[in-house]
């Protein structure tokens, strides 16, 4: 087994209030895993509290699908610990099962089924009664918006439609704990607006706790309550988004002139400036206190010959902390032939 090796940044976390008090129903220590000589997880460290909605978000060939396959007890980990409602999930793999659904990124639908016999067929593998089915269909007809379709061949169902089911089969044995591996890759934004729907309803009707991988960085802001950025297979940074915005994004100054040829780099000297860029046809400054910085910028720009229509400042976007943090680490290979997580 390669020696393993700890990634050089150092991990920027926000500090969870009163943590002694809370339960977790995710817990991990110095997970690690390797294929062959590429290290898919490097010592990942997570802790997800009971009835929390939580996003991984992370590059491709971060560690996040490799991870999810793990707590879900789909591979072992190369070394470290893992752990589902206090279950190591190597040792306990039987009851981890039980107390968890997983819907990943490639919905496993046998597009010739109808949604109904989908649904009766999961629920019997998870050892539920008829009786049980026939309610728990019922409930997730209306839970997941399917409705009549129910009684449709799949393969008539829209991408959105097949994501819905997919999340419904996840769910029909009512687990505690909900894996979903970017579960609105590839939806319009119609259809991932009533996906968001229904999983703030598992968590927040249900109190289901929810590990949410995606690439939407909208996404992860609008679901999770508490974000972690995960790169080269090590956790960076972790803590809710607004808070990640303030501590790790500064501020934003935009500027609207008209910058044509202009070689943005003579102002990225300016004091408190970190750095500058052209963004549909402004600039766009990073700086440490925008407040402090507003003055130096205004000056800096008229005495280049560029005086501004228009001179806004605001908080980052969590996509901007989000490249800002990746951006500084080494890049990572995939962790799995044929996956980007």
């Amino acid at each position: 087994m390669p020696a393993t090796h700890r990634a050089a940044a150092r991990r920027l976390v926000i500090p969870r209030y009163l943590r002694q008090s809370v339960t977790l129903a995710i817990e991990t220590r110095g997970l690690t895993k390797y294929y062959g000589d590429v290290r898919a997880l490097d010592g990942l460290d997570l802790e997800i509290a009971s009835g929390e909605v939580y996003g991984l978000l992370g590059p491709n060939g971060a560690g996040k699908t490799t991870l999810i396959r793990i707590l879900s007890t789909l591979m072992h980990p190369t070394s470290g610990e893992a752990m589902l409602d206090g279950l190591d999930v190597r040792e306990h793999s039987e009851k981890v099962r039980l107390k968890l659904g997983l819907a990943m990124q490639e919905a496993a639908l046998d597009l010739n089924q109808t949604g109904v016999e989908l649904l009766q067929l999961q629920g019997r593998l998870y050892g539920l009664r008829k009786r049980e089915i026939e309610q728990r269909v019922e409930e997730l007809a209306r839970l997941v918006d399917i409705g009549d379709s129910l009684g449709r061949r799949i393969f008539t169902y829209s991408l959105g439609m097949r994501r819905r089911l997919d999340l419904a089969a996840a769910i029909i044995h009512n687990p505690q704990i909900l894996f979903l591996d970017e579960p609105t890759t590839g939806l319009d934004p119609a259809s991932r607006h009533r996906v968001w729907d229904e999983i703030l309803r598992l968590n927040q009707v249900n109190g289901m706790t929810i590990l949410l991988t995606t690439q939407y960085l909208e996404e992860a802001e609008h679901l999770a309550g508490q974000v972690g950025i995960i790169n080269g297979g090590t956790m960076i940074a972790e803590g809710p988004p607004a808070e990640l915005r303030r501590y790790f994004g500064g501020d934003v100054v935009v500027a609207k002139v008209d910058v044509d040829q202009f070689p943005v780099s003579r102002l990225g000297t300016v004091e408190g400036v970190q750095s500058v860029e052209v963004v549909d046809g402004s600039l766009v400054f990073l700086v440490d206190d925008g407040l402090r910085a507003l003055g130096p910028i205004t000056v800096a720009l008229a005495e280049q010959g560029l005086p501004a229509e228009a001179v806004t400042l605001r908080q980052p976007t969590l996509e901007e902390v989000f490249l800002r943090l990746t951006e500084k680490q080494p890049s990572q290979p995939p962790g799995e032939p044929g996956n980007g997580g």
